[in-house]
């Protein structure tokens, strides 16, 4: 044997070097095609994180750039004049309020003659100025009599023309506001009596077909009772399911099955939940359409999943030495559950279901197959009154064809934004202040 390996030809120094070069080479274009690829993918994630932050300020420009004049409110101050005639014969409460407003605006403007002068006059103030001095005097009926000075809320074209989303330079043939009324405009700016003030109206009222007069409050209000119901239903039932599943239910196919639709329901399109509530709550068991009970009801079957889902996964992050140290010390199962793993989970379950309303928050499609896209002026006062919610209420007003409906619509959508913003952060500040980390 020893022969043999003799008379073997032996590897050269020479040869070694070579082989080791070879080898050398190969690792290094390796490395290098590897350092290119990883290079690539820190291109494409970076840029792709640049596109998505750009489409986002692109999206909150656009917003607050249609938005931002809504929250101010063009206003016209004329002199108003309580006759005592207007009363002798009628109750205050009943009181022609409108023909008091159109006589301030003769007063003030008394070369005004002829039909149609005098109904674009009347023209330049809202409908709503009627009952805004309506509501001057039945507070204080002492101004029977007096002269006094009330700014009312100007026209939606006007309002329009003052905030410059109305080109004046046009010919009259293609503007709202004809050449008078542009003169009478500037005189009531000349005279100071025409100001840009505080939108109060847009956050106390209700909708409405005048734009100057619309509001948000009745879908605050409405989208306020549908999440209170959706959070009493959906809270208490998607912890109870999920400690069930996860602590006490036994690993069989009955479970796996009921699991499986868990996941499956939290990816179903939430019209479908609509179509669900439809024929379920209204059809079949008659409750009261447009209502935010109804609402909630649907929203609390459409946030089930998330909640539960979230909160399963809050139990399993608590280490298995809890459990086993509870139990070794002498703790019942329930006792181990409930006195030692459900509070350490409940951070993370209270972020799942913030999470889970602020879905439910910005939702509309299921909202509209229980018909809450009615039109509702009045404020609703309780769990059964109809209503809308804020998504619906926006949908309402970009099919609206007035141009001062769309700067309501971005505005109102500033809102919502605002609530989803805080829910989140407010969900990432109880994550962050009560996380146990293991």
């Amino acid at each position: 044997i020893e022969s043999n390996m003799n008379k073997m030809p032996q590897p050269t120094q020479s040869s070694v070097k070579t082989g080791r070069g070879r080898t050398i080479d190969i690792v290094n274009k390796g490395l290098k095609r590897r350092y290119r690829a990883e290079r690539r993918i820190k291109i494409y994630g970076i840029t792709a994180i640049v596109l998505s932050l750009l489409f986002l300020a692109l999206l909150f420009i656009t917003l607050v750039g249609n938005g931002y004049s809504a929250f101010q409110q063009t206003e016209i101050k004329i002199d108003v004049y309580f006759d005592p005639m207007e009363f002798e014969d009628t109750l205050v409460a009943d009181a022609n309020y409108l023909a008091i407003v159109k006589n301030a605006l003769r007063t003030q403007f008394p070369n005004v003659s002829g039909r149609r002068d005098k109904r674009s006059l009347y023209g330049l103030i809202s409908t709503g100025a009627a009952f805004q001095v309506r509501n001057i005097l039945l507070k204080d009926r002492s101004l029977i009599g007096k002269h006094i000075p009330v700014w009312v809320p100007a026209d939606d074209d006007v309002d329009m023309l003052v905030k410059g989303h109305m080109d004046r330079r046009l010919p009259e043939s293609e503007r709202r506001l004809k050449d008078k009324q542009l003169a009478w405009i500037d005189q009531l700016a000349a005279d100071g009596r025409l100001h840009k003030a505080f939108n109060f109206s847009f956050f106390n009222n209700g909708d409405s077909r005048e734009p100057e007069l619309s509001g948000i409050r009745g879908a605050l209000m409405g989208s306020f009772y549908t999440l209170i119901v959706t959070l009493l239903l959906s809270f208490p039932t998607g912890v109870a399911a999920a400690v069930y599943l996860e602590e006490f239910a036994p690993k069989n196919r009955w479970t796996d099955i009921i699991e499986v639709n868990i996941n499956n329901l939290a990816a179903v399109p939430s019209i479908v939940f609509g179509l669900l509530g439809l024929a379920v709550f209204l059809n079949f068991f008659g409750l009261p359409r447009s209502a935010p009970l109804v609402g909630g009801l649907v929203l609390s079957l459409m946030t089930l999943p998330t909640i539960i889902i979230a909160s399963r996964a809050s139990l399993l992050s608590v280490p298995p030495s809890i459990r086993e140290a509870a139990l070794g010390v002498g703790a019942s199962k329930n006792q181990m559950v409930f006195h030692h793993v459900f509070p350490l989970a409940l951070p993370g379950m209270l972020t799942g279901t913030i999470i889970g309303m602020a879905r439910a928050l910005g939702e509309s499609a299921p909202l509209l197959m229980i018909g809450m896209v009615a039109f509702i002026v009045d404020i609703p006062g309780g769990f059964t009154d109809p209503s809308t919610v804020l998504p619906v209420q926006i949908f309402l007003w970009a099919d609206s064809p007035e141009r001062a409906f769309v700067e309501r619509t971005s505005a109102a959508t500033m809102v919502l934004l605002g609530f989803l913003i805080t829910m989140n952060a407010l969900a990432v500040v109880l994550r962050r202040r009560f996380e146990k980390r293991w």
